[in-house]
């Protein structure tokens, strides 16, 4: 079995002071019950009980106190409780309601124990009324394996060194692109994982889709209360997989004749066993944001492998250079969305998205993303930034100016001046980096909205922003947007300057008092001069691709400006600290 990134969450549950029983929340086969059998080699004893099986249900029924079944799981296992380091492990607590009750006394009686108890129907139970432990218990959701977690079942070391650098080297993007593929393809179901692992062979994968939805179905008689709800539940477990992904509206849901309040009683019902999620829109653009359980929801069901193998998607997913371009955008949508899920352990984490009903300005936004106590709207899209109109409706409403874009291609920062007037800036993520958004969002906000606008705060060579108005024209050179540090506004105070006053008047006239030189030649080495002033240190080449001037115009600019003692080239040519600065006899503000 391969690592889980839910380990360093059970550790440092491990390491609370005040340690509360975890109950491991999830859908069943996504590895649960592993998982906590590889947290317990962090143990010196490990007890597993299986409440499934009768003879431990009768723990619960022989004891006549907390003492006596604390005693009696001990003598059972033949393991001695003082001075050991132990973990206890209840599976499928659910079967039996004794042992939910019984949880609250190993917080409040016996600290020195580790509890786990796990559940695929815990949710179900708790829907029946089952006494629970309220506030004596903490929780975790396991869901299916994240990218990230695939990079390390299939041993990609290196992929998952560059995965994990901030920002991304663009030479690892069409690699980290095709493994992704193979991701979006197989799910993140661990039993289909480790057999790709082991034998790569896609046919072999197609009994395991079928066992798994088997046994989901086998399941209904557990997740209903009654015979109605239970046929409804068989009809509809297989047509959820089918209809992943979309909108749906409860009344006739899989072409059925069901009414609405009966569809909706069974989704929800698969709701609390975690195979899907009700995705609800809102209409706001800042916090407070409630959902409208009143608009149609999206369906995100538990994987988007299970999504593929009923939609009869197979071996040509691989082949597509985008995956928008792979039934009608769902599965991008949807693997976008599994991603977000799965990044946090949160049983509250729900996804959302944002509409605009009104008429004449219909828009709809896949996803809200809660950074920074900011909604920031994320798109998964292909196409021309300028023509992500739903994003730019989003943008003018929006009280900050940063969206995320989740595509096919590389890394990348879009300036966008909407019709309306409104300028933002759109972080561009390729799919396979969706789970990092955190970190990328945090890189992005420190990189480009620090105070000043400072643009070229980080390395120079990691990346660019290309200036849009309406429609995104791909630059001429990787840097291009210099004409924004010449005209001196920044996007995100609008009027704000980016170099203060005293700064652009003292290098105008410096080029001013330079005699003998053309109009364009002075504009030119005024982009160069504002290139200057903002990263210092650089080479020609490197002020090249900063302004998109030619390499050998920078060189005739730049002897100009050193005969003006205006800058001064410091170190060794050929030193990586070495470049222009500006002179102390010019008063750099």
């Amino acid at each position: 079995m391969f690592a889980r990134d839910i380990i360093s969450e059970l550790t440092a549950w491990s390491e609370k002071k005040h340690r509360k029983p975890l109950i491991l929340r999830g859908a069943r086969q996504v590895g649960k019950t592993t998982i906590v059998e590889m947290f317990a080699r962090q143990f010196e004893q490990y007890l597993y009980i299986n409440l499934e099986n009768d003879n431990n249900k009768e723990l619960f029924n022989k004891n006549k106190g907390f003492d006596d079944l604390v005693q009696l799981i001990f003598l059972k296992y033949e393991k001695f409780r003082k001075g050991k380091k132990t973990l206890i492990f209840f599976d499928e607590i659910q079967q039996e309601p004794k042992a939910i009750a019984q949880l609250r006394y190993f917080y409040e009686e016996a600290p020195d124990l580790y509890v786990i108890a796990a559940g695929s129907l815990l949710d179900v139970v708790l829907k029946n009324k089952i006494s629970f432990p309220v506030g004596r218990v903490e929780y975790r959701v396991l869901r299916p394996v994240s990218f990230h977690e695939f990079l390390k079942a299939l041993g990609k070391t290196l992929a998952l060194e560059q995965f994990e650098k901030i920002p991304l080297a663009s030479f690892a993007h069409l690699r980290l692109l095709e493994l992704f593929h193979i991701y979006a393809l197989i799910g993140g179901m661990p039993e289909i994982i480790l057999n790709y692992v082991e034998n790569k062979d896609y046919t072999q994968l197609v009994p395991i889709y079928e066992t798994l939805l088997t046994s989901y179905i086998d399941d209904v008689e557990k997740y209903a209360h009654d015979q109605p709800i239970r046929h409804i539940l068989r009809y509809i477990i297989p047509k959820i997989f089918i209809e992943g992904g979309k909108r749906i509206k409860f009344q006739g849901f899989g072409d059925s004749n069901y009414k609405s309040r009966e569809m909706g009683e069974a989704l929800r019902t698969l709701e609390r066993a975690w195979l899907l999620h009700l995705v609800y829109p809102t209409v706001d653009t800042r916090l407070p944001y409630i959902p409208d359980y009143k608009k149609v929801p999206r369906l995100q069901v538990l994987d988007t492998g299970l999504i593929n193998h009923f939609a009869g998607l197979k071996i040509g997913l691989l082949s597509a250079n985008n995956l928008n371009e792979v039934y009608e955008g769902k599965i991008a949508e949807h693997i976008v969305g599994q991603e977000l899920l799965a990044k946090q352990y949160n049983v509250f984490n729900k996804i959302n998205f944002w509409v605009n009903e009104k008429k004449g300005s219909m828009a709809e936004v896949d996803f809200l993303y809660l950074f920074q106590d900011k909604l920031i709207p994320i798109e998964v899209k292909s196409g021309a930034s300028g023509k992500l109109k739903s994003l730019h409706k989003f943008m003018e409403l929006a009280p900050h100016s940063y969206a995320v874009r989740c595509y096919a291609g590389e890394l990348r920062v879009d300036k966008i001046n909407n019709k309306q007037g409104k300028a933002f800036f759109l972080l561009n993520l390729p799919y396979y980096l969706i789970s990092q958004i955190d970190k990328y969002l945090e890189w992005f906000t420190n990189s480009y909205l620090t105070p000043g606008y400072n643009i070229y705060k980080t390395n120079i060579e990691d990346r660019f922003v290309s200036e849009s108005e309406g429609e995104y024209n791909r630059p001429k050179s990787k840097y291009e947007g210099i004409k924004d540090i010449v005209e001196g506004i920044s996007p995100i105070d609008e009027g704000e300057n980016i170099l203060d006053r005293r700064t652009k008047t003292s290098i105008r006239k410096a080029i001013n008092d330079i005699e003998n030189i053309r109009s364009d030649t002075k504009s030119n080495l005024e982009k160069l001069l504002f290139a200057i002033y903002r990263v210092e240190g650089k080479k020609v080449k490197d002020y090249s691709l900063i302004t998109g001037i030619p390499v050998k115009s920078i060189e005739r600019y730049v002897k100009i400006l050193r005969e003006e003692n205006i800058i001064i080239f410091r170190g060794e040519k050929k030193a990586k600290n070495a470049g222009y600065f500006f002179t102390k006899s010019f008063e750099k503000n």
